[in-house]
């Protein structure tokens, strides 16, 4: 007689599947046994019961000490002696160190003609755009009106700043360039005053002022008559090519 058998009956077929399904909840099973902590609630209720009890101290009663209260001063005598100096006090004179209306002074008469009383001039700023007379840079005296005078005067400052030009040599080591304004003055005497320089670093602004404080003495501007004093700003480009 042969065994038929059915292949959907076949029981080894999923014992692998099953296999690792059981592996898996066995393992996990083992994992949450070790990882099962207990704590002893009833020693932790105990000790906190007991550290309450610990707190509550009996107060000492304590007595207040009365002290005896401090003696009366002594009663102030009845008769006040009265003691003598028997020491002679000398008397102190102070001379009066004033003197009389009729004493003459001479020492103290000045006289009048001795002192000599200065006019002190006022200062008058006029600006160089526009002074009636602007002024005269030596080598303009050629001029005939104001704005030659004025073109003149801005063209010799340019060759004077070209003649005298020097590059620093640590400014140029470094490679700085930049442009530095110089402001001045032209007194009532014709004379470079008030020099003044904002630029990019210190040996530029040096140079320039040394360029412009060698300039020569000129003719001053003249207004309405008068010597005043005019300011003046120009650029010096420090470029290095």
């Amino acid at each position: 007689m042969q065994v038929k058998k059915n292949p959907k009956a076949d029981l080894n077929r999923d014992s692998g599947l099953f296999f690792v399904i059981g592996l898996t909840i066995v393992l996990f099973l083992t994992w949450r046994a070790l990882e099962y902590k207990s704590y002893p609630k009833d020693e932790v209720l105990l000790e906190m019961a007991e550290a309450v009890e610990d707190l509550s101290e009996d107060v000492p009663k304590t007595e207040i000490i009365q002290t005896a209260p401090p003696p009366p001063p002594p009663a102030a005598p009845e008769l006040i002696e009265v003691v003598e100096d028997t020491e002679e006090i000398e008397e102190t004179i102070i001379e009066s160190t004033e003197t009389s209306q009729d004493a003459v002074i001479e020492d103290a008469v000045v006289s009048v003609d001795d002192v000599e009383v200065g006019e002190e001039e006022e200062e008058i700023i006029v600006p160089f755009a526009v002074i009636e007379n602007v002024p005269v840079f030596p080598g303009c005296e050629s001029a005939m009106n104001n704005a030659e005078r004025k073109a003149c005067f801005q063209r010799m400052i340019q060759e004077h700043i070209r003649k005298e030009f020097k590059y620093p040599p640590v400014a140029l080591e470094l490679g700085i360039t930049g442009k530095v304004f110089v402001q001045f003055h032209i007194d009532n005497k014709g004379m470079v005053v008030g020099i003044r320089t904002r630029g990019p670093d210190k040996a530029l602004e040096k140079e320039a002022h040394r360029i412009v404080a060698s300039l020569p003495q000129m003719t001053p501007g003249m207004q309405r008559g008068r010597a005043v004093k005019v300011p003046y700003s120009i650029p010096v480009t420090f470029k290095i090519q």
